[in-house]
């Protein structure tokens, strides 16, 4: 692996179907690929990341689309013992991402960490449905680790649009327009993704992005049935553009989408793709 290169990718065997929102069983990954050029550092102590766990709680028995809805998650060892430090990854303790089942939906959250291995976020779920909650922490002296949650939301749910590979990796958003595109694009093998901005009216590169969460971007990817997870920082945090390179490693054939994030001016934006991996 290129030392540069920063992938974490956390492979699920979950089933699609929702468990109940109160249901206190953390889901394990079947298969964890884990490789990062940070290495955790922080303190004496030594967290065994296979003895983490969460317990996921929620403030409502049965959420509602379109009301907020607390989210709690109890980081724990295997004993029930508060998992107490963390490090600081891209400026947060916790990141948190939000997919509905067909991916359609996506939040990218930071839970607050009220001490004791509690971490707290409030949020609003759009529609009714199957949510899948991902967290993403690194225990203090310890590997990346995630934990995941399915949750079902009352309220009307949408028809399912099940994901269609797209043969055009261009977008306009926000009057920017990107492309992405890979040196390869093959399972099981290390590839370049790289970001290219335009302005969309003038078709002048952008140069002037903005560090978002300490980098020039951030990428998640999941697979359409939800159950491989990939969380990827720029090979180079510092530049502004009109470029942002991303390493990453698809474990398997099949279809993903990709989310990159980026800020100009301000204003986090999101560029969504749907490919397809041999």
């Amino acid at each position: 692996m290129n030392k540069f290169t920063c992938i974490i990718i956390f492979a699920y065997s979950l089933a699609l179907g929702a468990c109940t929102p109160n249901a206190a069983q953390p889901q394990q990954p079947a298969q964890d690929h884990t490789q990062h050029n940070q290495p955790a550092t922080g303190g004496n102590e030594t967290t065994n990341s296979s003895q983490v766990q969460a317990v996921w709680k929620f403030s409502k028995q049965s959420p509602q689309s379109n009301q907020k809805e607390e989210i709690s998650i109890q980081i724990q060892d295997n004993t029930g013992k508060p998992i107490e430090k963390f490090e600081i990854n891209h400026e947060k303790e916790m990141h948190m991402i939000v997919v509905s089942k067909d991916l359609s939906t996506f939040q990218h959250l930071h839970p607050e960490n009220k001490g004791k291995g509690l971490f707290t976020v409030t949020t609003t779920f759009p529609t009714g449905g199957d949510y899948k909650l991902i967290a993403d922490f690194i225990p203090s002296g310890g590997e990346p680790k995630t934990e995941s949650q399915w949750i079902t939301v009352s309220g009307q749910a949408p028809s399912p649009r099940p994901l269609q590979p797209e043969t055009n990796l261009t977008k306009i958003v926000e009057g920017k327009e990107v492309t992405l595109s890979f040196d390869k694009l093959q399972s099981g093998q290390e590839a370049t993704m790289t970001f290219s901005f335009r302005d969309a009216a003038s078709k002048q590169p952008i140069t002037n992005l903005q560090p978002y969460l300490g980098a020039i971007g951030h990428v998640v990817i999941i697979s359409s049935d939800a159950e491989k997870y990939i969380h990827n920082h720029p090979l180079e945090e510092n530049t502004t553009g009109p470029e942002a390179k991303f390493g990453t490693l698809f474990p398997n054939s099949g279809v993903y989408k990709i989310w990159g994030q980026f800020q100009q001016n301000g204003k986090v934006f999101i560029v969504p793709f749907v490919v397809e991996v041999p």
